[in-house]
This record gives C-alpha cells, structure tokens and sequence, in this order.
C-alpha cells in the first residue's frame, strides 16, 4: 500500500462536504469529543481561506 501524508479533496462535492461538517458537528456535540469540533472547526478554517470567504460564507455557498 501506498503511503501519504495528505487527502486531497478537490474531486468531493459540496453536498459530501456539508454532511461531513455537519456530522463533525453533531457527533462533537452529542459526545462532547472536543476533537470533532475542532476537527470541523479546522477544516472550515482551511476551506474557507482557500476560498477568500469567512466561514459562516463558505457554509451558507455549501447549503445553496
């Protein structure tokens, strides 16, 4: 098996995105797991300055 470091996301679609966002969301929440928020949390973060957006704009582009 081949080994790397880094997944790149380009080929997931925005629907697929929005679900993992929301169920890191929900599983931190209900667990209290702090990782699953920060996990989210830090993925809204890379995406959102990829995009030049804040983070509430690159989810509210997600939900459309």
């Amino acid at each position: 098996m081949r080994e790397f470091d880094k997944i790149s996301i380009q080929e997931m679609s925005k629907e697929d995105m929005l679900m993992i966002i929301e169920a890191l969301e929900y599983t931190g929440t209900h667990t209290k797991i702090k990782a699953f928020i920060d996990l989210k949390n830090n993925i809204l973060k890379e995406l959102s300055s990829l995009a030049d957006t804040t983070e509430e704009e690159f989810v509210q582009y997600l939900n459309r």
